[in-house]
């Protein structure tokens, strides 16, 4: 009990601070792309400035300059945007060690898909995000890394095939957490890993003398339009959890990709809009995320369980006793649990009928109940709750 109780605080605060650091790093990277795409070419600008743009903010005005490398001189007070970044690669990792990691059997692992134990399920998270980075920052370096559309599709292309292997290897929740996971090591290691670095090599190049090297400039834009353009879906995969359509789905590495297509194509709206692009420049990419969320519609839609063979209210019960009670209870016996999630009940038919619609979504029309389907309910089994649901509606 007192573990539990540690536990669910634990990821309490480390879910709270992923929030707060994790808005403070999203709003500065939004900030500085929509800045930057607002710069203009002015008379009268300094040596050196690529442009300046006007804002207005909390009754105040602000000038801001960007130089193309960086100014001969710079102040003490020099401000770096990182910490944000880089805590909330730490707080999420945090948080995947408490909720994932230290429950691997109930919330990682499906023993459907693979029989594994929780330290070897561990293992392939830590490997494939750490392998991750080092795939995609190679794709950067390489000559694929010159071309823009063909980085995208490789980067795509990549995200993609590490969706499909986590959704063979973990349960359906840790699947899509760890494709979060996965672009949030890429986004952090961007920052703590070039953008940073790249930026000190050229403050150190001026405090020298010297001329700095524009190309680490060049890479460091580079992998920030990364980060913009990844934010969105990954945002969504870092909530999937609450949605079993998406979790829950026999082709979820499939609605992964149309969110990136989603998430990605609002992202190119919104920045070609605050770059103050032409509508006819760019008005196709709304349509474009239309039609992934027409197909995500069509890949989620719920099945129908209206028709079929009469299922006894005996076999409805057995069912929700043997893959429900043990954490949906009074007094749970699931030993991740010291009372039932969400305060629901599932040991009478009265129960069964109560919360019925949270039964179809969560155990019916996927398979994200029972948690890593810990009781090994079967496709069979789930149809008939499905029926008696459906009859008894």
């Amino acid at each position: 009990m007192t573990m539990t109780f540690a536990a669910e605080w634990l990821n309490l605060l480390f879910r709270w601070a992923h929030l707060v650091v994790g808005i403070g790093w999203i709003g500065t990277s939004f900030y500085f792309i929509a800045l930057d795409l607002s710069l203009r070419k002015r008379e009268g600008m300094r040596e050196g400035v690529y442009g300046t743009a006007w804002e207005v903010h909390g009754g105040g005005f602000y000038h801001v300059e960007k130089f193309t490398v960086a100014p001969a001189y710079l102040p003490q007070d020099l401000i770096w945007y990182k910490w944000e970044a880089y805590l909330t690669w730490v707080t999420g990792f945090a948080l995947l060690v408490v909720q994932y990691y230290f429950n691997a059997s109930s919330y990682l692992i499906d023993v459907n898909k693979l029989q594994m134990m929780p330290s070897e399920a561990v293992l392939i998270s830590v490997i494939s995000l750490v392998a991750g980075w080092f795939i995609y920052d190679g794709l950067c370096r390489s000559p694929i890394g010159r071309s823009t559309p063909l980085l995208a599709l490789c980067v795509f292309g990549l995200i993609m095939g590490a969706s499909y292997m986590f959704t063979q290897v973990f349960s359906g929740r840790g699947a899509l957490i760890h494709v979060g996971a996965f672009i949030g090591t890429i986004m952090a290691v961007n920052v703590f890993g070039l953008i940073i670095p790249n930026q000190k090599k050229i403050v150190a190049s001026l405090l020298r003398g010297e001329a700095p090297d524009p190309k680490l400039g060049q890479m460091g834009k580079q992998r920030s339009v990364h980060n913009n353009y990844l934010t969105l879906p990954v945002l969504l995969m870092m909530v999937s959890n609450h949605y079993p359509m998406l979790t829950g789905h026999p082709q979820a590495w499939l609605l992964v990709g149309l969110v990136l297509l989603m998430g990605g194509m609002v992202r190119h709206f919104l920045n070609r809009h605050e770059a103050g692009d032409p509508l006819n420049r760019y008005w196709w990419s709304l349509p474009i995320a239309a039609l992934g969320f027409a197909a995500a519609l069509v890949m989620t839609a719920p099945r129908d369980f209206s028709g079929g063979d009469s299922v006894s209210d005996a076999t409805a019960l057995t069912l929700i006793r043997n893959n429900c009670a043990m954490c949906h209870a009074a007094t749970p016996t699931h030993e991740g649990f010291s009372e039932a999630p969400k305060g629901i009940h599932l040991e009478t038919l009265a129960e069964l009928r109560r919360y019925a619609d949270q039964v179809m979504v969560q155990a019916v029309q996927s398979d994200a109940m029972p948690l890593g389907n810990e009781t090994g309910m079967t496709p069979e089994q789930r149809e008939e709750l499905g029926r008696w649901i459906a009859q008894n509606k």
